[in-house]
């Protein structure tokens, strides 16, 4: 196989993953079952009729235990400042690729913020043919430059829409909490801009490897071009796109905070040989102290704070090459 120049250069950086592993397909990325996730439509939490608000939230509870995931339409972010932010991270995904990785600020996010590839990837299974920019909110309010301006209409509203989500979440186990408004603040809680490069070569690649998220909730923006899989029965089934809608899914600490009732599911991107994707997501997260423990008994799962539960999760991707996430804090 010929090298070939790319940004970031995937190619020559992991050339020796590719030369280890030219005669491995990965059948696995193989998916033959579209679905299309359940869609929601938020407009009626705001509706006269009480059971039409509370038929509402039972389908958000409802898909957060069936699926793990589901769209939701009249999200309240406008097709304008969507469409803005979409222009404004293609112009910063543009930008040479020695100028991203430079250690001094870039566009004012913080260092280490850009991220490619997998550093700890031995095969070709562990790598992720994809590039971000993860960048903490607060590096984005009150930011000047013109990209920022758009981040922080898009956050302001996206954060909104996480607590409000949460909320009814808690509400449909019993709970009326102020848990995620105490804990999840704007310096604790991510954006991530996502790029994922057309993947020429033959091998059959991840554009994001198989995961969960460690997170209570994620709101994923993203574009037409496809390639969001998740496990669905068992099987790997394909997410059709929509272009109204935002996807929701329910990361690790919210199973782990509900014993379980709600389900982080594991889910990839697979790379397409001659499009690019985008998307753009939010993670609500609590600060590194706050404790996570099972709202109902008895408990699932053991007690533990949101900064140990980081560091198993980084320990075992440096030993092993992949995540075990919540199996590790279960009570036996």
């Amino acid at each position: 196989m010929g090298l070939i120049d790319s940004d970031p250069p995937f190619e020559e950086t992991y050339k020796n993953l590719f030369n280890k592993d030219q005669n491995i397909i990965n059948d696995e990325l193989m998916v033959d079952n579209e679905c299309e996730l359940p869609v929601i439509d938020l407009s009626r939490l705001n509706d006269d009729d009480e059971v039409a608000r509370e038929e509402c939230k039972s389908m958000i509870a409802n898909a957060s235990q069936e699926w793990g995931f589901l769209q939701v339409v009249n999200h309240g972010i406008s097709s304008d400042i969507l469409t803005r932010l979409r222009c404004e991270q293609k112009k910063v995904f543009k930008e040479p690729f020695d100028k991203k990785t430079k250690e001094d600020k870039f566009l004012n996010f913080s260092a280490g913020s850009y991220r490619w590839g997998t550093p700890t990837a031995t095969c070709i299974k562990q790598l992720s043919w994809s590039e971000a920019f993860h960048i903490p909110l607060t590096d984005i309010l009150g930011s000047n430059t013109h990209l920022s301006s758009i981040i922080e209409q898009f956050a302001t509203t996206v954060s909104n829409l996480a607590q409000i989500l949460a909320n009814i979440l808690a509400e449909k186990l019993g709970h009326q909490s102020s848990f995620f408004k105490e804990n999840c603040l704007p310096n604790t809680c991510y954006l991530r801009l996502n790029r994922y490069p057309p993947c020429p070569i033959d091998f059959r690649i991840h554009g994001l490897m198989p995961h969960t998220d460690s997170d209570f909730l994620t709101i994923l923006y993203q574009d037409q071009v496809g390639g969001l899989q998740l496990v669905k029965d068992g099987k790997w089934v394909a997410v059709k796109p929509n272009p109204d809608a935002l996807i929701i899914n329910i990361g690790d600490l919210f199973q782990a905070w509900s014993n379980g009732v709600y389900k982080s599911v594991e889910h990839r991107v697979v790379t397409n040989p001659r499009v690019e994707r985008f998307s753009v997501a939010y993670f609500l997260c609590p600060s590194n102290d706050t404790m996570i423990e099972s709202c109902k008994e008895p408990s699932i799962y053991r007690k533990f704070s949101f900064k140990e539960y980081r560091q198993q999760v980084r320990d075992d991707v440096q030993k092993l090459g992949s995540k075990i996430g919540l199996p590790r804090f279960i009570i036996n």
